[in-house]
C-alpha cells in the first residue's frame, strides 16, 4: 500500500470513530435531554400522538384523561373540575410540558415511557399498535377534596387531610386555583398566554399552597414545644410552667401578652396542659428559652422541619413532586427563639407540615411518609406498581404522644368548643400568626385530628390574610373535613 492509500485509509477510520463517537454521544448520551427539548417539534408530536395514561381519584373519578381528536397532536388532554384538582394533577401542555402534580412525578408512566413498561413498547413497535401509557390512581377522596375546594373558594389558603396510619393525602386542596385545561389547549399562542397570565406575580394561583408556600405555623408550632418539653422527662401535663400577663423578650424591651386571662395562669404559673389549651404565649415563649434552641430545632427537625419532603414519584417515573422545606434556624438568639416556641418569628411551615405533626401525635409519635399515589396500572390493567405505608422517623414517645393528644383534646373542649362534633372526641390546635410590616393581619390555622380516641384523619388549614382568629376563620373548614372524612 502507498503512502496516499495508507493516508485515505486512516482518515477514513478516522472518520468512522468520530461518526460512530457522535452517535453514540447523540443516541445514548443525549437521548433523554435532547427528546425533553421544547424546541424538539418530533419529540413533541410523538407524546402528543399517543393517548397518555389517565389520572383518577381513589373512588375511579377521573381527573384528567386524553381523548382522540383531529388536529396534528391527535390527542386531546382534559381534566375534569380543573381547578378543584389541580394541586394534585398539575398541567400536560404543548408549550410547558408535564409540571406541577402527577403529570409531572408520573410523567414517564403516563407516557408509555417509563422502563416499567418496556414490553408495552417492544410489541408497540413490533406491532404498530399504540403504545398507551399507565393510569395512576391516586389517593384523592373526591369527595373530600370537592369539600376542601368549596370551603376554601374566595379566599387565599390551602387544606390537608392524611390518614393517619398509612400517610396517604386524602386532601391537596389550593386556592386560589387554576383551570389546567387552560394550559392544555393545541393553540400555543393561547396556552402561552395563559401560562403567562396563570404564573405572574407572587401570588400566582399556580403554587400549591398547600406543599410550596410556607406561612408562620402561629400557636400550632406550640405542639412541638410540648413534644419537646414531654420528652425530657422532666415536664408532665400537671407540670406548673411560669406564664403571667406578659413577659419581656430576653434582652429587649418588647412584651408579649396573651388573648385571654386565663392563658397567664395564677399567681404566674399555669400547668402545661392549660397552656396548650389556653394558648398561652407568655407560657411557651419562657418554656423555649428554657427548654433551648437545640432541643426545640432537634424536636422540629424529628417532625420534619429542615427537610423537603417527596410526596410522590422518582427519577425514573419523572420529576418528583416534593414539598418545600419547612424552616426552624439552627441558630436562635433567646429573643428570637422564645418568639419561634410561639409559631412566629424565624419559624415557617407548610400546611403539609402541618398535617404531618397532627397525624404522627394521632399515630402514636410515628411520622408516616406522605403519599399521593395508591397504585399504577398499565394499560392492560395489570398493577405495575403498588405504595405501602412507610415510616419517616418515630418524632417521639407513645406516652408523649398520648398526653399531647389529651391536651389538644383539651383545646377542643375548653377554649375552641366551635371545632366539637356530636358523638365524637376531636384533638386540635389553633392558631393565629400575626403577619405584615405593622402586624396587622394574620395567617389563620387549625390541625387536629379525629377520633381523638381512636384516630383516624389528621387535618390542617390554614387562610392567608385574614383579620380572624384561626378558631374563627380555619376551624369550621376543619370541622367540615373532619365530619366528612369519618363518612368514609
Amino acid at each position: 500500500m502507498n503512502k496516499y492509500l495508507r493516508q485515505l485509509f486512516t482518515a477514513v477510520i478516522v472518520l468512522f470513530v468520530i461518526l460512530g463517537f457522535s452517535t453514540t454521544i447523540i443516541t445514548a448520551v443525549q437521548a433523554n435531554s435532547l427528546s425533553a427539548d421544547s424546541r424538539n417539534t418530533r419529540a413533541l408530536y410523538q407524546e402528543f400522538g399517543a393517548p397518555r395514561g389517565s389520572i383518577l381519584a381513589s373512588d375511579g373519578t377521573i381527573l384528567a384523561q386524553s381523548s382522540p381528536t383531529n388536529d396534528a397532536f391527535s390527542y386531546q388532554r382534559s381534566y375534569t373540575n380543573g381547578p378543584v384538582y389541580a394541586p394534585v394533577t398539575g398541567y400536560f401542555s404543548i408549550t410547558h410540558r408535564a409540571d406541577g402534580g402527577v403529570e409531572s412525578s408520573r410523567s414517564k408512566l403516563l407516557s408509555g415511557k417509563a422502563d416499567a413498561l418496556f414490553w408495552d413498547q417492544l410489541k408497540a413497535l413490533f406491532t404498530g399498535v399504540e403504545n398507551k401509557g399507565a393510569s395512576v390512581e391516586t389517593s384523592i377522596s373526591s369527595k373530600l377534596q370537592t369539600l376542601a375546594y368549596q370551603q376554601l373558594n374566595g379566599k387565599d389558603g390551602a387544606a390537608v387531610v392524611i390518614e393517619v396510619k398509612t400517610g396517604r393525602i386524602l386532601t391537596l386542596a389550593s386556592t386560589p386555583s387554576y383551570d389546567p385545561n387552560a394550559l392544555a389547549t393545541h393553540d400555543t399562542k393561547a396556552a402561552n398566554a395563559n401560562y403567562a397570565k396563570l404564573s405572574a406575580g407572587a401570588n400566582s394561583a399556580m403554587v400549591n399552597r398547600a406543599t410550596s408556600q410556607l406561612y408562620p405555623p402561629g400557636s400550632t408550632f406550640k405542639t412541638v414545644v410540648a413534644a419537646a418539653a414531654l420528652e425530657t422527662g422532666k415536664y408532665d401535663t400537671s407540670t406548673q410552667i411560669p406564664a403571667g400577663a406578659s413577659y419581656t423578650l430576653p434582652g429587649t424591651a418588647t412584651s408579649l401578652t396573651n388573648t385571654t386571662s386565663a392563658a397567664a395562669g395564677t399567681n404566674g404559673q399555669i400547668s402545661l396542659q392549660d397552656a396548650l389549651t389556653y394558648s398561652s404565649n407568655t407560657a411557651f415563649a419562657q418554656l423555649g428559652v428554657s427548654l433551648g434552641q437545640d432541643k426545640v430545632a432537634e424536636q422540629a427537625k424529628k417532625l420534619g422541619y429542615g427537610s423537603s419532603v417527596t410526596i410522590d414519584g422518582t427519577a425514573s417515573s419523572g420529576r418528583p413532586l416534593k414539598s418545600v422545606a419547612s424552616k426552624f434556624p439552627d441558630t436562635l438568639t433567646d429573643d428570637r427563639l422564645a418568639l419561634a416556641s410561639i409559631g412566629q418569628g424565624d419559624v415557617l411551615s407548610t400546611p403539609l407540615e402541618n398535617a404531618m405533626i397532627a397525624s404522627a401525635i394521632a399515630n402514636d409519635g410515628k411520622l408516616m411518609k406522605p403519599t399521593l399515589v395508591d397504585r399504577v396500572r398499565a394499560s392492560d390493567l395489570s398493577t405495575l406498581s403498588e405504595t405501602t405505608p412507610e415510616v419517616m422517623s418515630t418524632a417521639f414517645s407513645a406516652d408523649t404522644a398520648g398526653k399531647l393528644n389529651q391536651m389538644m383534646q383539651s383545646v377542643v373542649e375548653k377554649d375552641a368548643p366551635t371545632l366539637q362534633i356530636s358523638g365524637v372526641k376531636v384533638a386540635a390546635k389553633t392558631g393565629t400568626a400575626q403577619i405584615g410590616s405593622s402586624n396587622q393581619t394574620n395567617d389563620a390555622w387549625v390541625m387536629g385530628f379525629a377520633p381523638a380516641d381512636n384516630p383516624k384523619y389528621a387535618v390542617s388549614v390554614v387562610i392567608h390574610n385574614v383579620n380572624q382568629f384561626g378558631v374563627e376563620a380555619a376551624g369550621p373548614i376543619a370541622k367540615a373535613l373532619m365530619e366528612e372524612a369519618l363518612k368514609q
